[in-house]
């Protein structure tokens, strides 16, 4: 199975190009999704989440506080190494089952600290979703009511533009409007299917 991680920066639009390689009839796994099931009420990883940050980490219901957490990770580097080297290995063991059911010739799985933590070993080719950082912020203080300085320290945490386009195999240019990213998707897909087919023979 040829496994493409796709990854980039928060606001670099993950989720729009994933949605198209699914358009196509591609598996998507994506690690945001497996940690949102992994961090629900009674789940073990919540449980030690709570333990270590106090109860402001949890919700009145008793789901995970995301905003008040994502405050505390992002001004603290070892709280955001903590948590990570907690949630990553359990992500990667439930990307890794998932991965077995996939029936489509290749599969996509969105890993937005792909190049931050290097967990995740079942990666065949690494594809990068690129955007302007100005961009980005402008993206992520529309889609989540943020502030900037928050989604800036969001992005001085994570890898820098250089960093991931270094490491790419691949890399999808979103600064330009939706067709042109729909023809880069179309393009990558065609040498997807090649680079799969290579590997059954």
């Amino acid at each position: 199975m040829l496994v493409i991680g796709l990854t980039g920066g928060i606001g670099s639009g993950k989720s729009t190009v994933a949605s198209f390689f699914e358009a196509k009839g591609i598996t998507i796994l994506d690690a945001d999704l497996v940690a949102r099931e992994l961090t629900n009420p009674n789940k073990p990883a919540l449980t030690k989440i709570i333990a270590h940050f106090g109860n402001d980490a949890a919700n009145a219901d008793g789901s995970l506080n995301r905003t008040h957490l994502r405050s505390i990770i992002f001004s603290d580097n070892k709280q955001r190494v903590w948590l990570e080297q907690l949630l990553h290995p359990l992500i990667r063991e439930q990307m890794q089952a998932q991965l077995k059911q996939v029936t489509s010739p290749y599969c996509i799985a969105v890993i937005p600290l792909l190049l931050e933590v290097e967990f995740y070993s079942f990666i065949n080719r690494i594809l990068v979703i690129d955007a302007p950082p100005s961009e980005q912020v402008k993206r992520v203080m529309t889609r989540d009511n943020a502030a900037q300085s928050d989604v800036e320290a969001i992005l001085k945490s994570q890898a820098t533009r250089e960093q991931r386009r270094a490491k790419a195999h691949d890399v999808i240019n979103n600064d330009c409007n939706i067709e042109q990213l729909k023809q880069q998707v179309n393009r990558l897909h065609q040498e997807y299917l090649k680079l799969a087919e290579r590997r059954v023979k």
